[in-house]
């Protein structure tokens, strides 16, 4: 039987008293849409931001300009700032340190891909009161299988994240 991350995010989140802000790009919506399939994650998810666009990245997020630039928008620098971004655009509400940041950005096809970027490339960001980390992937499939591929792992390293109370060694990590 297939685990469900989320669940066991919901539980983590409430009995620690920390909420959740997604910063989706290639996902569209999946995290959060996941996450809110739980009852009761009002108790703890904020919301989402799907800033598809670089101007919205910069505009909602405040990725700067030169980030994107340099890195681009499927980047390590790009989800680090992305995560942060989403965590401080609630700081007058929520004390920024009860708040997680996951972010994710990448390529799902099936054109927008190059050799320096192909189709599959994902980045994943997570910002938490004890640092940013980023992690690279390259799934394989159609455009709903990517998407599905990245939201699964955003997912998880979130859950692991939780659990162990550092990021999920292994991975192709970024720290911040």
């Amino acid at each position: 039987m297939k685990t469900i991350p989320e669940l066991q995010i919901s539980s983590l989140l409430k009995n620690r008293g920390l909420r959740l802000a997604v910063a989706e790009s290639c996902t569209g919506g999946l995290i959060s849409h996941r996450i809110t399939n739980i009852p009761g994650s009002s108790d703890y998810f904020l919301g989402g931001v799907i800033s598809y666009a670089n101007e919205a990245k910069q505009a909602w997020l405040e990725v700067c300009e030169d980030t994107l630039q340099s890195a681009g928008a499927v980047s390590g620098e790009t989800v680090l700032a992305m995560a942060l971004g989403v965590r401080n655009s609630l700081r007058g509400v929520y004390p920024v340190p009860s708040i997680l940041g996951l972010a994710v950005s990448g390529i799902a096809g099936p054109g927008g891909g190059s050799a320096a970027k192909p189709v599959g490339l994902v980045w994943v960001g997570l910002s938490a009161p004890d640092g940013g980390w980023a992690w690279k992937f390259q799934f394989s499939g159609d455009r709903l299988d990517i998407k599905d591929y990245a939201a699964e792992e955003a997912l998880q390293i979130l859950l692991v994240y939780l659990q162990q109370g550092y990021p999920r060694p292994g991975w192709d990590m970024a720290a911040a």
